[in-house]
C-alpha cells in the first residue's frame, strides 16, 4: 500500500501513458496511480487495461464517457480517492511535460517540510520552461503574474497543474462548486486553498514541451482562465 496516488487525466495519450506508468512506479518512493480517461478513440484506456495486469492493485483507471475537461477530469479522480485511504494526492500529466522525477519532491515537501500544498513551479526560480516558443512562455508567465495581481494570492506559478495535496485539503474544498474546467481549475484550486489558510509551498521544476502527442491548450482556455480571475476577485467563490 502506497500513501500517495498520482492522478493522471488522459485523452489520445496512447504514446505516452506507458512510459510515464512505468516511469512513475520506478521512483524510489512508492506511489499508486489513477488514470482518468476521457474516452480516447486513439486506445489510451486499453493500454493502461493491459497494464493493469502487470500493476495489480497499484495503476486503477477510471473510464469516463466523454472529453468533458480537464478541471472535471482532476474533480472525478479526487472524489474516487476520498473514497480510499491515500495520504497525498498528485496532479500529473501523461506528455512527461512534468518530470516523474520530480514526484518525490513535491512529496516532501508536503510530508516532510509541513506544507499542505506543494506546486511543481516553474516560476519561482526564474523561468524553467524548455521546448517551448517564446510567445507562449510570455503568455503563461504574465498570466500567472495577472493573477497573483489580480487576486493577490501569493504563488509564482498560479497555472501549473502539477501538485501535490494533502487530503485534508481536497476534504475541505467544495468540490461540487468548483466552476472551472481548463487553467482556471488550478488556479481556483489554488486560490480556495490560499482562502481556507492552507499552507502552500513552490518547488522549483523544469517544465519540457511535450515531444509525442498532441496539446489540448486552446484560446478558449486561456480566455476561461481571464475571465474567471476577475471573477474570483470581484465576486468570491464557494470555498
Amino acid at each position: 500500500m502506497s500513501d500517495t496516488i498520482v492522478i493522471i487525466p488522459t485523452y489520445n495519450e496512447r504514446e505516452n501513458i506507458e512510459p510515464i506508468i512505468r516511469a512513475t512506479f520506478s521512483q524510489e518512493k512508492k506511489f499508486h496511480i489513477l488514470v482518468v480517461d476521457d474516452n480516447s478513440p486513439d486506445g489510451t484506456a486499453a493500454i493502461v487495461r493491459k497494464l493493469q495486469e502487470e500493476y495489480e492493485g497499484q495503476l486503477f483507471l477510471e473510464e469516463r464517457a466523454g472529453k468533458n475537461g480537464l478541471g472535471t477530469a482532476y474533480i472525478h479522480g479526487f472524489k474516487w480517492v476520498l473514497l480510499k485511504k491515500y495520504d497525498f494526492v498528485i496532479e500529473m500529466d501523461a506528455d512527461f511535460s512534468h518530470d516523474p522525477n520530480d514526484l518525490v519532491k513535491l512529496y516532501n515537501s508536503c510530508k516532510k517540510e509541513g506544507a499542505d500544498v506543494s506546486i511543481g513551479s516553474r516560476y519561482s526560480i526564474g523561468v524553467n520552461i524548455v521546448n517551448w516558443p517564446m510567445d507562449r512562455v510570455l503568455l503563461s508567465y504574465f498570466a500567472s503574474k495577472y493573477v497573483r495581481f489580480i487576486t493577490g494570492i501569493p504563488i509564482h506559478d498560479t497555472t501549473a497543474g502539477f501538485v501535490c495535496w494533502k487530503r485534508k485539503v481536497i476534504e475541505t474544498i467544495n468540490l461540487d462548486k468548483v466552476k472551472f474546467v481548463g487553467y482556471a481549475f488550478q488556479i481556483e484550486m489554488k486560490y480556495k486553498a490560499w482562502k481556507h489558510k492552507f499552507k502552500i509551498n513552490e518547488v522549483s521544476v523544469i517544465f519540457t514541451d511535450r515531444t509525442k502527442g498532441e496539446s489540448k491548450m486552446s484560446g478558449s482556455i486561456f480566455f476561461e482562465a481571464f475571465l474567471g480571475v476577475i471573477k474570483m476577485r470581484l465576486t468570491g467563490l464557494p470555498k
